[in-house]
């Protein structure tokens, strides 16, 4: 016995409201928690807590922009955490025992960025391994290379080396700029943030780059078939994801002032939450550059919330998840069901 079909009018009701959900979902969550704090905690809604919360969340939000880049081309890149982690410590190396200026050692940091993506690109593009597998491998290596060239030792200005002296460089001021400088009232990290949010959103959006990276994600062989040079698009994701996983390892450096050798152990789920949320915001269904920083500012705005309001550090990653999967379930649950309502509705015509 097959059920009855839904009504006209039932139908586009269940369809308009499916749609508003998954369109509306995710930010209507956002500004739920934002109001409930604002209500509860003068502090949050001064504008220093506002560029505190972006400054914050900044390196974040870059590393899962690069995860987006990675996922638009139809891959993942688990290797960024480590990444970050491996900026943080050439550039402390660079600077306090190579004794070098910050520009040299950003310069250092970059390219690195760049060759650990080219390395994660042959295995996926070339060796054909599964990404999963080849950059889960790579993330191993670059930890395990990183703690090989700082000797397992996190870096600080006026350190003692092996041989007795003493570090001859320091953390200079035009590297630590990079997190304690402002355009005005604007943290130099959020301003790094909001323009390399608006360069990929640009690039992804209108250009033909962008149109071609969206289309090899989406059905490989068909947009080969088409003229598009697959290989090339999905190298330059990859090393896109690890230049930017790179510049977020840059900020956290510059931000803790010293080569912690557990710097960016964090950053990789973030990073990979920040971008699968971007999916799902405004009903995109696609990888996209305000969709992950939107899901980065949900995540800066519950991290200050909770600390705001006295929850516990170890509390915090159990509140995160909770209302990430309220939020994902908004948007791909009812996105789900909105295609099966408007599927019946069609039927029932």
């Amino acid at each position: 016995m097959t059920s009855a079909p839904l009504s006209p009018t039932t139908a586009s009701f269940a369809e308009r409201g499916a749609a508003f959900v998954v369109r509306w979902g995710f930010i209507a969550v956002t500004v739920a928690l934002i109001a409930y704090f604002v209500i509860t905690e003068p502090n949050f809604r001064t504008l220093d807590n506002v560029f505190g919360m972006l400054k914050f969340i900044a390196p974040t939000a870059i590393a899962g922009l690069g995860v987006m880049l990675a996922i638009t081309v139809g891959g993942i890149d688990l290797s960024v955490g480590a990444s970050a982690g491996f900026a943080v410590s050439i550039a402390a190396w660079t600077m306090v025992i190579g004794n070098q200026v910050g520009g040299v050692a950003i310069a250092v940091v970059l390219l690195g960025g760049l060759l650990i993506g080219g390395l994660n690109a042959f295995l996926i593009v070339v060796a054909r391994i599964p990404d999963l597998l080849a950059t889960l491998a790579t993330s191993f290596v670059i930890v395990g290379l990183k703690l090989l060239i700082v000797d397992g030792k996190s870096i600080s200005s006026q350190m003692s080396l092996a041989d007795g002296s003493t570090a001859p460089g320091k953390f200079t001021a035009d590297y630590l700029w990079l997190d304690r400088g402002s355009l005005g009232p604007v943290p130099i990290p959020v301003i790094i943030f909001v323009v390399i949010t608006a360069l990929l959103w640009f690039i992804l959006e209108h250009t033909r780059w962008g149109r071609a990276l969206y289309a090899v994600g989406a059905n490989a062989e068909a947009a080969r078939l088409a003229g598009i040079r697959v290989q090339l698009y999905r190298t330059v994701a990859y090393m896109g994801c690890g230049l930017l996983a790179s510049i977020a390892g840059l900020l956290l450096g510059a931000r803790i002032g010293q080569g912690d050798v557990s710097a960016g152990n964090s950053l990789l789920l973030d990073a990979v939450a920040v971008a699968l949320v971007g999916v799902s915001v405004l009903g995109i269904g696609r990888p996209n550059a305000w969709g992950t920083a939107l899901g980065a500012i949900l995540i800066a705005v519950m991290v200050t919330g909770f600390t705001m309001v006295g929850l516990p550090y170890y509390a915090q990653d159990f509140g995160k998840g909770i209302v990430l999967l309220i939020a994902l379930l908004f948007s791909f649950t009812f996105s789900r069901r909105r295609t099966v309502v408007t599927a019946g509705s069609t039927t029932s015509s």
